[in-house]
């Protein structure tokens, strides 16, 4: 059976309104993370981005251009850990929550 609706815009449009699945999304994307799945991360941070407020505010909290944080989380992009952590900081401060990883 089809999809009837667009994948993507269902997540997004869900993290738009949920607070909860926004967590667990954050959540998600530090988990592959440490998972080392590299690709899975940045796609996952971009949706998340991209619900939530957009790469324009992300921009301004975080002191990079726009175009940069768009390659940086792109398919091909290659964030460095200064960035990649400035992200998830700020991506958690807006979200008031802290993540802790667990043994």
């Amino acid at each position: 059976m089809p999809l009837t609706r667009d994948f993507k815009a269902t997540v997004m449009e869900r993290a738009r309104r949920d607070p909860g699945f926004r967590r667990a999304l954050l959540a998600q994307a530090i988990n592959v993370l440490i998972e080392g799945d590299i690709d899975t991360e940045k796609s996952v941070l971009r949706d998340y981005i991209n619900a939530t407020g957009g790469f324009e505010a992300l921009s301004a909290a975080v002191g990079t251009p726009v175009k940069s944080l768009m390659r940086m989380f792109g398919p091909r992009g290659n964030p460095t850990a200064r960035h990649l952590f400035a992200v998830i900081g700020y991506l958690q401060k807006e979200l008031g929550v802290r993540l802790e990883v667990a043994a």
